[in-house]
């Protein structure tokens, strides 16, 4: 892939130093994740029209902080003055709400859109820029991830991105009920303006 260059306005450094921070941060299992999620999210960009740098960068931090441990999100919930129900949750949500803010402290990252994107790419927003959609479907559909009805939201990804934002949330949604695990309240807002249409 040709390498792309970071605006020093958006990311203080450069893609590689990026990947290698995210080496050093990371398992093997989820650094190839982030840079499947990465290839992803840039082919999104191209297809809707949105900053390709933008794109790289968010997709690369998502889950900057998915290894942390409970008790690192729990201080940087206090830390950083974030809603207090926040600790009634875990790491499925801390590593989106939470992590922004760590890679805001530890990275130097302010740009708000991209920040934006990894708060709500696991359980999304009403309101979505195209940017939040990308990392959003991008997470799910990046080639490692193997479930049934991947290829059915890959297809949709490439022709609709909105209609995969919306197969996303339905499944996923589906998925907590039938394991009988709490949803997010964020998630349920998702799920009717994403799913039901209720704007």
């Amino acid at each position: 892939m040709k390498e792309i260059v970071y605006q020093e306005n958006i990311y203080p450094g450069t893609r590689a130093e990026l990947v290698a921070r995210l080496r050093e941060v990371l398992s093997d299992h989820r650094f190839q994740h982030v840079l499947g999620v990465e290839q992803a999210a840039i082919k999104l960009a191209k297809q809707n029209g949105c900053s390709v740098e933008k794109a790289s960068i968010a997709a690369l931090l998502h889950d900057y902080t998915k290894e942390r441990s409970a008790e690192d999100f729990i201080a940087a919930i206090k830390t950083y003055h974030l809603d207090p129900d926040l600790l009634r949750w875990g790491n499925f949500i801390w590593h989106g709400v939470v992590g922004a803010e760590m890679v805001k402290t530890e990275l130097h990252v302010t740009d708000e859109e991209i920040l934006n994107a990894i708060r709500r790419h696991t359980v999304g927003a009403v309101t979505m820029t195209t940017l939040d959609k990308i990392v959003y479907v991008a997470d799910y559909i990046e080639a490692g991830r193997s479930f049934p009805g991947v290829d059915q939201a890959r297809k949709l990804a490439a022709t609709n991105l909105d209609q995969a934002v919306s197969f996303e949330t339905k499944h996923t949604i589906q998925f907590l009920m039938e394991q009988n695990k709490p949803v997010y309240p964020q998630a349920i807002l998702t799920y009717n303006r994403w799913v039901a249409g209720k704007k």
